[in-house]
């Protein structure tokens, strides 16, 4: 999330910005990491700052929201031994992604093809999998290694885990939504740290509030699940009632959440299936290169298959 360039003050605690076409740039960033709940898509906490900080010093403050009877879902970035075992000092369970490199050691096998292993005083379930997307387009077969505190193979099998990895893209979805829907790709405008962190939190806000008036509205209706609300719905909805200016004049009823609600409820789109994107990096400088290059940015529906992997025992 970049702040504007051009800036007559001095960048003060976030720096100059960078690329990978220049070692500093007018855009300095800063980094927002947040903790997401997954069926919502509601904020639970958030903490950012200077980008030259990395995210995981970010998501040590998030520890303090993370309590027992909660699942954390983690990318490979945090899917450290000193990060993990915090995670498990706050009695919270956790699902990491591992990167290729680590191989923990095989101490026990279960009988859903996951095994025991430990990561310094903490000790883990990994679950080794061949996941195969089938599109039209083609297929596509990756290897994944997930870390879980769930030892219970019983209560939570290896195949579940691996499809409930999946809704860790809804944290992706919420910044999206954020930095598309709401700033419109547009930076921060602030000159000063302090107007760009009241910035930040009035985006997270005014994000909470909208999210708040989409579950409270889907909630009413038993088949009506979050995921079929329209964000952009929701958005408009509310920006309408702003420019309305409803309740300013005297006699008249603020309604803003029941608006919303009903434009979501009027509005909702059909059961998610699963759809995949290719990922691709992103280097041309602008947007529109992607047609010259001819990189296949379009969504496709597929079908998934989970293949549970048994290593040989460690000796």
């Amino acid at each position: 999330m970049p702040r504007c360039p051009g800036q007559p003050r001095t960048p003060g605690p976030l720096g100059k910005g960078s690329s990978q076409y220049t070692a500093a740039s007018g855009c300095p960033q800063i980094c927002l990491t947040a903790l997401v709940a997954c069926g919502t898509r509601a904020v639970i906490d958030a903490a950012f700052g200077p980008r030259t900080r990395g995210e995981t010093v970010y998501g040590e403050r998030l520890m303090r929201s993370l309590h027992h009877g909660m699942i954390v879902l983690l990318d490979r970035g945090f899917a450290t031994n000193p990060f993990l075992t915090a995670v498990a000092g706050t009695h919270a369970a956790f699902l990491a992604r591992l990167s290729a490199i680590r191989k923990p050691p095989v101490l026990a096998r279960y009988d859903d093809g996951s095994f025991l292993s430990r990561f310094g005083a903490v000790e883990v379930r990994i679950i080794e999998c061949e996941i195969t997307i089938t599109t039209t387009a083609g297929r596509h077969t990756g290897l994944y290694r997930l870390a879980t505190s769930l030892l219970d193979h019983h209560r939570y099998p290896a195949s579940d885990l691996v499809r409930l990895y999946h809704e860790r893209w809804e944290v992706e979805s919420a910044y999206f939504e954020i930095k598309k829907t709401m700033l419109g790709r547009r930076v921060l405008r602030s000159r000063t740290w302090a107007g760009t962190a009241q910035e930040v939190y009035a985006l997270l806000s005014a994000y909470q509030a909208l999210r708040i008036a989409i579950t409270d509205a889907t909630g009413t209706l038993p088949s009506a699940d979050p995921d079929r609300a329209s964000f952009s719905i929701a958005f408009q909805a509310a920006r309408d009632q702003i420019i309305q200016a409803a309740g300013v004049v005297a006699d008249t009823v603020t309604d803003l959440a029941g608006a919303i609600g009903r434009a979501v409820l009027d509005h909702l789109m059909p059961a998610r299936r699963l759809r995949v994107s290719p990922r691709t990096v992103k280097r041309p400088l602008s947007r529109y290169a992607y047609k010259s290059l001819k990189i296949d940015r379009r969504a496709y529906q597929a079908t998934l298959s989970i293949d549970i992997l048994q290593p040989p025992i460690s000796p």
